[in-house]
């Protein structure tokens, strides 16, 4: 027996349906995406970040550059809630997709690296990575792993190890352009792709926002979940408006397993 109503279980057997037919599948992620793994979105009402804070005043490249402790300090339990976070049900299902073949790449808004630590391989990061620190004076790029401790548990500010100077996380800030070679090869893959699944994306933010145009633009079929409209729901083939970490494995077992 369906754990669905007869409209989201069709819906589902459409997409898996769709999923099969694909020759080039594309998956664009967002925050949504994560939240079930305990990292906030930013846009919710109430609980994304956003309703808390004023981003240009905390996340904005000059707020690094001119005030890098308040940048910091506004960090810090998100980086936490970061590097504590596991895949959540849908991250695994995703990766179970891509292994299971076929032309695959995932385009993600999110710096968590949830998709890789769920076993992801092609991933196009948009917003960069936690993975990765770089010096803001003599661009030595370090890994992030030997700092993140000391600034989790005591707040202390990550420091070059051979100049002194402030390390900055990997992350695009508001102000600062997305990674160029991110960006061709995310459009690349939107304007080659035949279906394009929207994931836990509000599709506010451009130019990322742009891509499932872009795809659509070219014949493909877009599939969005996400537990709020999107300004391209008309255009798509199917919508789910319910819990990624539930819809997405439900459809990924049906393509795999009938």
């Amino acid at each position: 027996m369906s754990l669905f109503s007869p409209q989201t279980q069709a819906a589902i057997d459409f997409a898996a349906d769709l999923i099969r037919q694909s020759k080039h599948l594309v998956l664009l992620t967002g925050a949504g995406l994560s939240t079930p793994s305990g990292i906030p979105d930013f846009r919710s009402t109430g609980t994304g970040l956003w309703s808390r804070d004023e981003p240009m005043e905390v996340a904005s490249l000059s707020t690094f550059r001119t005030a890098p402790e308040r940048f910091f300090k506004w960090f810090q339990p998100l980086a936490s809630q970061i590097y504590n976070a596991q895949p959540n049900p849908a991250h695994v299902a995703l990766a179970r997709l891509e292994k299971a073949g076929g032309k695959h790449a995932i385009i993600t808004q999110n710096i968590d690296m949830l998709h890789q630590k769920a076993g992801s391989k092609t991933v196009i990061e948009m917003h960069g990575t936690m993975k990765t620190l770089t010096c803001t004076q003599c661009y030595h790029r370090v890994e992030a792993a030997s700092y993140i401790d000391a600034f989790v548990d005591n707040g202390r500010i990550p420091r070059c190890p051979k100049c002194g100077h402030i390390l900055k996380p990997d992350v695009i800030l508001f102000g600062e352009q997305l990674p160029q070679a991110a960006w061709s090869k995310a459009q690349r893959e939107a304007r080659q792709c035949d279906l394009m699944l929207v994931i836990g994306s509000s599709l506010e933010v451009l130019p990322v926002a742009g891509l499932p145009m872009q795809a659509l633009d070219r014949g493909a079929h877009l599939i969005i979940v996400n537990n709020a409209p999107t300004y391209i729901n008309i255009r798509a083939d199917a919508v789910f408006m319910e819990d990624v970490a539930v819809i997405i494995p439900a459809i990924a077992e049906k393509v795999l397993n009938g």
